[in-house]
């Protein structure tokens, strides 16, 4: 993860559907949400909600399959893993033991 990766994940996650549409991938887990499923739950039209997909999947939140007709949509649990390093590098000082209490709390329960 550099700055450059960094800032356009928080660019794509500033937009309130597309964080709406990461926290729903993220409760989804690793069964995803079909694009129209996504577009139902948020009650946003498809157009809109493709291009928010897109600028997402531009900046590496999630990942997608296709389903016959359909796309699946996830999100990228490592990206977003890479992400939170990136911003907890050096944290304390250096100090792991410090920040193991916040890293605790952060961790993913799945």
């Amino acid at each position: 993860m550099d700055t450059t990766k960094a800032t356009t994940a928080f660019a794509a996650l500033s937009q309130p559907t597309r964080l709406d549409v990461f926290r729903l991938l993220v409760q989804a887990g690793k069964t995803g949400l079909l694009a129209g499923e996504i577009g139902e739950k948020l009650n946003v039209r498809q157009n809109t909600m493709s291009a928010n997909l897109l600028v997402m999947l531009n900046a590496g939140l999630i990942r997608k399959t296709r389903e016959g007709r359909g796309i699946r949509y996830f999100a990228d649990m490592p990206a977003m893993a890479d992400l939170i390093g990136f911003m907890l590098k050096d944290c304390c000082g250096g100090n792991v033991d410090e920040c193991k209490p916040f890293l605790e709390q952060v961790a993913c329960k799945c």
